[in-house]
């Protein structure tokens, strides 16, 4: 058993149209509840989606001038999948590296 649970983004529901659904050029929202029932939840980008994200939404083209600037997400990754989402938590877990300020507000006093 391990120390937390993932809720996926990507996993629930109807796939949204995002970039090719991409694991790779994507972005989702991610929750880790922990065994002590704190709850973290963040917005979560691949390294290959970062170019992307400077062009107007919906990406109809990339013909557009692009963005001088991006406000980052919470976490980037290789990957958007359960696997390597989990490794990462399970690293940034071990390194202390949850930042506070990931806290879901609904359970601030858990």
């Amino acid at each position: 058993m391990s120390d937390f649970d993932l809720w996926l983004e990507f996993e629930v529901g109807d796939p949204i149209d995002q970039p090719a659904n991409s694991p790779v050029q994507n972005f989702a929202n991610i929750a880790i509840r922990l065994s002590d029932g704190r709850r973290y939840c963040l917005n979560v980008w691949t390294f290959d989606f970062v170019p992307l994200a400077r062009y107007p939404w919906p990406y109809k083209t990339t013909d557009e001038v692009p963005a001088k600037y991006l406000i980052p997400p919470d976490l980037l990754v290789e990957r958007l999948d359960r696997v390597t989402i989990q490794s990462v938590v399970s690293e940034m877990l071990a390194a202390g590296e949850l930042r506070p300020e990931w806290r879901c507000a609904d359970d601030e006093d858990a």
